[in-house]
């Protein structure tokens, strides 16, 4: 395996033959007799990736998951980092998706985004897709999310985006890119592979939109808060996404004080009908400006949705009825609206 950091840079390999080192539990000589005591584990011999298999499934239905951490290694003698051992058995299962993660250029699809004052292309959001359809985003990321590998795809993501709207987006139209805070454990370390990647393909920074993947739940404000720093530091903006499901409340917006919020789908739904979300918004709009913080209503499919987000002050707006991801930057006409 390749030295890098545990969660983005070290390739796993699904092996034929090898070593299965486990730590976390006594009771694994009990169970395998010929486990060998190794940095302050055990290693078990392998001659077969069914055997593998059998090993994995046999501790984690003895011991169980919670407190077992491991890997698997073709020699004793190298470095290697060790995960729970029920990721590891989720890497082994969905092996093809593991080295598709690892292995495949990735591209984006780009949604548009419309400025609400003038109904010009504002931005595109740009979408992770595999470029050979094999697999859909929501399955990509939860075999990642359960295999340990988000921080990989995510930091992937960030990269394909900024890759991909270096040659297709002209400059002075915004991307924005999504990120999940959970991956990002040392904002000066973890970002640094994100901003050489900004210089490398030549992309302003004043041009990139980081936003918060808030279905994900904000737990450490102050945790995203110097995430926002160290971005914004670099002239990237931020935004929250999904606002308005989950945890996210008004008092988040004023603590991370971001530079556009969206709105999610779930208040801009018939949001022209109903009178509760309609006080919500228009409260969101108020403490927004008063913030100066831009307001993105997200999930519009309907032209009354879009007036009365225009209507209450809204700045921006995205959605199926403005136009949906397209693997090229779609050419918005305002008579759309």
């Amino acid at each position: 395996m390749e030295y890098g950091c545990a969660s983005c840079g070290v390739t796993f390999n699904l092996l034929n033959t090898g070593y299965l080192y486990v730590k976390g539990s006594r009771e694994i000589p009990r169970i395998f007799s010929q486990a060998m005591p190794f940095r302050k584990g055990y290693a078990i011999s392998f001659s077969s990736e069914a055997k593998l298999i059998e090993l994995v499934e046999t501790l984690l239905s003895s011991i169980g998951e919670e407190i077992l951490e491991g890997n698997i290694m073709p020699s004793l003698n190298q470095y290697f980092p060790v995960y729970p051992l029920g990721e590891i058995a989720v890497r082994i299962q969905n092996y093809k998706i593991v080295d598709m993660i690892q292995s495949t250029d990735f591209t984006s699809f780009f949604q548009p985004i419309i400025s609400l004052k003038d109904d010009r292309v504002f931005a595109y959001e740009s979408l992770l897709r595999d470029p050979k359809g094999r697999i859909s985003p929501g399955d990509l990321f939860e075999v990642a999310h359960n295999a340990g590998m988000h921080s990989l795809l995510d930091q992937k993501a960030r990269e394909t985006a900024i890759r991909t709207r270096s040659a297709k987006i002209q400059d002075g139209i915004k991307s924005f890119i999504n990120f999940l805070p959970s991956t990002i454990y040392n904002p000066e370390f973890c970002l640094k592979h994100t901003f050489h990647n900004v210089k490398k393909y030549n992309v302003n920074p004043d041009d990139l939109v980081f936003e918060v993947v808030e279905t994900e739940k904000i737990i450490d404000i102050d945790h995203l808060k110097e995430i926002f720093r160290v971005y914004k530091r670099e002239g990237i903006q931020v935004a929250l996404d999904d606002f308005g499901s989950g945890h996210s409340t008004l008092d988040v917006l004023i603590r991370l004080v971001p530079d556009y919020v969206k709105v999610d789908r779930s208040k801009i739904m018939y949001c022209d009908q109903d009178a509760e979300n309609q006080e919500y918004l228009r409260e969101l709009v108020r403490i927004s400006k008063e913030l100066d913080i831009a307001v993105l209503a997200e999930g519009i499919e309907r032209q009354e949705e879009l007036a009365f987000c225009r209507d209450i002050g809204m700045n921006l707006a995205q959605g199926y009825f403005l136009g949906r991801p397209q693997s090229e930057p779609e050419i918005f006409s305002s008579s759309m609206v």
